[in-house]
């Protein structure tokens, strides 16, 4: 298993909170798999998007067809409740041409939209690989791959797992559901956690959704691995 942190955050120091391009992006995650699929013996690969890295994930599907053998959703960030206001966004489009690596809030600071648990609040308030800042080209090409994402809908023919969070203030949930039911696969599967935000690792029973995930990629590998 691999946990793969984007261009510009986590642990990756050099252009925080930047990118040249959302393609970029895609092609990180593509040249991270493509060695694997050149393995032997094959293995299945199942890749996660979490909150905007949904997005990745899916737009990948359109850009690099076949570098995995499913998705697994979790909150995904294709409708978005929290986004910077009107005048932040002009000054964002004018920065973006005047200035495109000027850093703007991410408008996600309160530790609340992500989950009722204050440990994990006091964790998210404090944790210095956060990314409270990205630049005017980010926020742009977050936009851009926004434009994308309905043109990728249609390569999406893959195993589709899906998990929501009910109480969730970041994503539109409705919304949510109806974009994913628009992905062609006959393989998508389901899950709301009652009481849950956004952060479903936060939670304090996070087995329940780990549970739900696992049996998912049993179920699936299996498949994957079955002889033709």
């Amino acid at each position: 298993m691999s946990f793969l942190d984007r261009h510009g955050s986590g642990q990756n120091t050099e252009a925080r909170g930047d990118t040249p391009s959302f393609r970029r992006l895609l092609d990180d995650i593509a040249e991270f798999l493509q060695p694997l699929r050149q393995q032997r013996p094959p293995l299945p690969i199942f890749l996660g998007g979490i909150s905007w890295g949904g997005k990745l994930v899916t737009a990948l599907q359109r850009r690099h067809p076949g570098v995995c053998d499913g998705l697994m959703l979790l909150c995904p960030g294709f409708c978005p409740q929290v986004r910077p206001s009107r005048k932040e966004r002009l000054g964002i489009l004018w920065s973006r041409l005047t200035a495109p690596r000027r850093l703007f809030a991410v408008p996600l600071s309160d530790p609340q939209l992500f989950t009722a648990t204050p440990r994990w609040q006091e964790f998210i308030r404090t944790d210095p690989l956060a990314l409270r800042q990205a630049t005017a080209r980010f926020f742009v090409e977050s936009v851009r791959l926004d434009l994308y994402l309905p043109w990728a809908v249609s390569s999406v023919r893959l195993p589709v797992l899906l998990l929501l969070a009910e109480q969730d203030r970041i994503i539109d949930n409705a919304r949510t559901r109806a974009f994913v039911g628009r992905f062609p696969t006959a393989d998508k599967e389901v899950h709301e956690y009652a009481g849950a935000h956004h952060t479903l690792e936060f939670e304090d029973n996070p087995e329940i959704f780990l549970t739900d995930l696992l049996r998912w990629l049993e179920r699936r590998a299996g498949r994957v691995n079955a002889p033709v």
